[in-house]
């Protein structure tokens, strides 16, 4: 029954060794330097996990980019100069809101545009102009210059002529 209790509280203690793996202990110069590090890592997101920002993934490259971060603060960087960094690095992707470029507008601009188009493109076929069986009574009989069969001309002008 020891031996049982013994096994029990070391596999509790060895599984609850890991949770303290993920906890970075990193020593700050100043309260802001650390509150720019929480900032940093809360606004750059994981290439790898891509919905998670850097703080939250416990990818290899979101640790790496921890790291980065902590000594390009150690630097003396600013936030700007970091975000930029990491931008060349790792391209816009990383933040969350990535700026207006040509690549940027051609994404939103595209559907619109094609949307668009594909109306103007439905609103302007040409409707038949005759049924079927009309058609064909066309072709056997001569159309005149205004584009009337000659049935159609001898009615027109009985038509006028009544007038």
């Amino acid at each position: 029954m020891k031996l049982l209790k013994t096994l029990l509280i070391s596999t509790a203690l060895l599984a609850s060794a890991g949770s303290f793996a993920a906890i970075d202990a990193l020593q700050f110069q100043s309260p802001q330097q650390e509150d720019d590090y929480h900032t940093l890592t809360q606004e750059l997101r994981c290439p790898q996990c891509q919905n998670n920002n850097i703080a939250d993934s416990n990818a290899t490259i979101a640790v790496d980019m921890r790291a980065k971060v902590f000594e390009l603060l150690n630097e003396g960087k600013k936030k700007d100069e970091i975000i930029d960094y990491m931008v060349q690095r790792y391209g816009h992707f990383v933040t969350y809101n990535p700026p207006l470029t040509p690549a940027t507008i051609l994404l939103w601009a595209l559907p619109l545009c094609l949307v668009i188009f594909g109306g103007i493109f439905i609103l302007r076929r040409k409707p038949k102009l005759m049924p079927e069986h009309n058609q064909s009574a066309v072709k056997n009989s001569q159309v005149s210059e205004n584009g009337l069969s000659a049935e159609d001309e001898k009615r027109l002008q009985a038509l006028l002529n009544k007038k």
